[in-house]
């Protein structure tokens, strides 16, 4: 029995490590061939060849993704290795918490220049190629966002993570609405993260910690408070999310916002 993505291509952005190696793994578990790309080298060498190991298709190749140029090498990557490119997920991100008194605008647009521009280079760029396969499939091709609940509530010390997260929120329905128009035959959705305990994660709460919000003990325990399901998130949780999004099962999904959070914004 075929499994749900084979002979489909799926590029992972900040695939190293955490969300992005758990949605890569699970996109390769579901028959996909995937390249992974991040800054993190060894990390991402690791992660391509564990998936190997698993009987999976990857590959890595080192990426920034405020950089246009490497998006169109890494785009053409999946072409020349794998035949072509059907699945998008845009995971790299950047996360810090700070006063706004703090901030310099230098570090405001640091992090705008990763986690808007990036998702904007990368929908740009990879929309074209996505589209040259995607009627092939029952669903399309499928672009997942990864925003964060920062990008649908606000967070005191996150203003600038909130800025850019709730931009990837609107640039996702934008996109999903412009590919429809120009019945290109691609989704566009993005998932909402609550704190998930991964390295990203746990330097959150370090940040917070030192921010004032007591010592690591007591800082996690008020963290898995805020989600009513009693625990923080693991990267599998977002990873099975973004697997549904870009499988023929979300078929009649666009411009959506899948929150994953425990119930943290149901309060």
């Amino acid at each position: 029995m075929a499994k749900k993505l084979s002979g489909r291509v799926a590029l992972v952005t900040g695939g190293a490590r955490g969300i992005g190696a758990a949605c890569a793994k699970a996109l390769a578990d579901a028959g996909a061939a995937v390249l992974i790309t991040d800054v993190l080298d060894d990390e991402g060498e690791k992660t391509a060849a564990a998936i190997d190991s698993r009987g999976g298709s990857a590959g890595y190749r080192h990426h920034d993704v405020r950089d246009e140029s490497a998006w169109h090498e890494a785009v053409g990557e999946c072409e020349r290795r794998f035949g072509g490119l059907d699945i998008l997920i845009n995971n790299a991100g950047i996360f810090s918490a700070k006063p706004m008194s703090a901030t310099s605008i230098e570090e405001f647009r640091h992090m705008q220049s990763i986690n808007v521009e990036g998702v904007f280079l990368g929908l740009k760029t990879a929309i074209p190629a996505i589209a040259k396969r995607a009627k092939q499939w029952p669903g399309g091709g499928s672009i997942v966002n990864l925003s964060s609940i920062a990008g649908l509530v606000g967070a005191a010390f996150a203003v600038p993570y909130n800025a850019s997260k709730g931009a990837v929120r609107i640039m996702t329905k934008g996109a999903a609405l412009e590919c429809a128009a120009l019945g290109l035959a691609i989704r566009v959705n993005s998932v909402h993260p609550g704190l998930i305990d991964t390295t990203m994660g746990q330097d959150l709460m370090k940040d917070f910690s030192a921010l004032g919000g007591g010592g690591a003990n007591e800082v996690r325990a008020n963290m898995i408070a805020l989600h009513p399901l009693g625990r923080l998130g693991v990267a599998e949780d977002i990873a099975n999310a973004v697997l549904f999004l870009a499988s023929d099962d979300a078929a009649f999904m666009t411009g959506s916002e899948l929150v994953v959070d425990g119930g943290l914004t149901a309060r």
